[in-house]
Formats: structure tokens, sequence, C-alpha cells
């Protein structure tokens, strides 16, 4: 995605691919984040080319918690009722061709956190910049930087604590204030290479390194062969992402810092309809996790040209 995503889905790869959208592209994501857990995560968006070089687009990105118990210090077995995080994201972006080798991107987010009685807010752009070269356009490389912006702070009733005396029955209610923080910035770089089989079979072999604020630095490693059969085209995909301690054991089970590394694989279908061969998609990805049963993602998109 570093390096040769193109369209809407680069909107969270890197945001210069997405002035490869044709004309317009709808899309949806529904992702079971760590199986088992009940969370979910919903993507949806739009991008429109505006003129020759230049695209816009508006994303949403919503994850759902389910109903959690409430409990209290005196109720610590609940019993009083559920609350429902909330976690969304609204991104805007922007995107250009600067010329035949060089793309360019901008996206801005703004970020919403909040569970019954805390919320935060802030918010952040990504950058990106994407080069291709070769005498077919069969060599790509990509850098982008993400999550770049002010600290995020949380405030709400549930910092709030009520003291009772009991030497004079009085009671006072202290504020807590909680820290400020920063959001999980990163940089990343890739490549890829094409190797252009036939004028309908491709296989793309590529390579990224993420540097993380917060978390280990990560390696990445992904192949994905195209095929294409009169109207429709098949994508077959693998990957694996790798990080210091990976193949770590710690009480018994593989030790891993975040659940975004390891295999991953997917499987992509798209078939042209109409008179303007506009294209109709439906992909799934899965990535392997330590703990729960992966992470599984299907969704559909309609390019329009």
């Amino acid at each position: 995605g570093v390096a040769s995503g193109t369209g809407l889905g680069a909107v969270f790869t890197n945001i210069a691919g997405l002035a490869f959208t044709d004309k317009t592209e709808i899309m949806f994501d529904r992702t079971s984040w760590l199986g088992g857990t009940g969370i979910t995560i919903n993507a949806a968006g739009i991008a429109q080319r505006i003129n020759e070089s230049t695209v816009l687009s508006v994303s949403v990105m919503s994850t759902s918690f389910g109903d959690i118990d409430i409990t209290t210090v005196d109720l610590p077995e609940g019993g009083i009722g559920t609350f429902s995080p909330k976690y969304n994201n609204i991104n805007v972006g922007f995107a250009k061709e600067f010329s035949n080798s060089i793309y360019g991107g901008v996206n801005f987010k703004v970020v919403s956190q909040s569970i019954a009685n805390v919320k935060g807010s802030g918010i952040a752009f990504d950058a990106g910049i994407r080069y291709i070269t070769g005498e077919q356009d069969h060599i790509k490389f990509g850098i982008t930087l993400k999550n770049v912006g002010p600290t995020m702070n949380v405030s709400g009733d549930g910092l709030a604590i009520s003291i009772l005396y009991p030497e004079t029955g009085e009671s006072a209610t202290v504020e807590q204030r909680a820290a400020a923080f920063e959001l999980p910035s990163l940089l990343a770089i890739g490549g890829s290479y094409d190797f252009n089989f036939s004028e309908t079979s491709k296989l793309v072999v590529s390579a990224a390194f993420t540097a993380n604020s917060f978390s280990n630095d990560q390696f990445r490693l992904g192949v994905d062969y195209g095929m294409e059969i009169q109207k429709a085209s098949f994508h077959l995909m693998a990957g694996y992402v790798y990080e210091n301690g990976i193949f770590s054991k710690e009480y018994g089970y593989e030790y891993r810092l975040t659940a975004l590394s390891g295999f991953t694989a997917g499987l992509a279908v798209d078939a042209k309809v109409g008179e303007n061969k506009n294209n109709l998609g439906i992909n799934y990805t899965y990535r392997q996790t330590a703990l729960f049963n992966g992470v599984h993602t299907i969704g559909f998109a309609i390019n329009l040209k």
C-alpha cells in the first residue's frame, strides 16, 4: 500500500495513491477485529476526480465495542446498566498528479473517542509522495508520514471523584486532570516491482519499513498476483509483517506487542459492467494474531469511469 496502493483505499496507507482514482469511487469495509471479542470496525468513503490531476475524498471510520457493563467501587459486578465506547475518525483527503512520475497528497482527520462520561477529540494530518519509473512504469516508491498533529486531551464527569468527610458529613467533588497524550505518528517507506507476464497477468512484489513512535518498528513484505479473464479480474495477495521480538515466548504463548504483525492474506474480485465498464469489486483480507481468532475484513467497492 505504501508504494503501489491506488484509489480510495490509499487514504489509509499512502494518501498519494488517491491520485490514481479514475473518476468516482465508493467503498465500504467491515472488519471483525480480533475474532471473538465482538469488536467491529466500519469504514466507508467516496473519492471524486475534479480535474485531470486532482482528486478529493471524504471517508469515515467507526469502531463498535458492543455493550459493556457499568461497574463501580461499590458494585464491581455491575448490574446497573451498560455503556458503549465510541471511536470515530473523519478524513478529508486531497491528492494531485504533479507529473507522469510524481504524485502527492494530504489527508486531514478528526479523531473522536468517548465512553459514557469521558470523551476526547483531536486533529491530525497525513502526507505522502509516490514516485513511478521504468519503461513500463513497473518500479514504484512511496513515503508517507501519518498521524501528525497536536496532543489530545480527555475530559468529562468520569474524571471527578466525590469525597465524603465523616467528621462533618459534608461532601466535595474533586476533578482530576488527565495528562495530554500524543497520537501514534509513524513514518513508512516502501517500494514495489511489477513483473508483467502478459497484458492480462502481473505479479507485484513489495517491501516497506515503518518507524512507529510508540511501538516497535516493522518490516513488511508482500506479493500480489493479478489476472484478467474477459470482463473480470482476480487478485491473490499474501504478506508478512515482522517486528523485533515477534518470535519470543512469554507465559506459554507467542508474545507480540501489536495485533498488526505476522501473516496476512487476501482475495479480490472485480467485474466490469455496463457500457462504460464500471468496476464492481469485493475483497476479503485476513491478518494473523497470536491471540483470539485473527482480523477479518470484507469490503465492497464501486469504481465509476
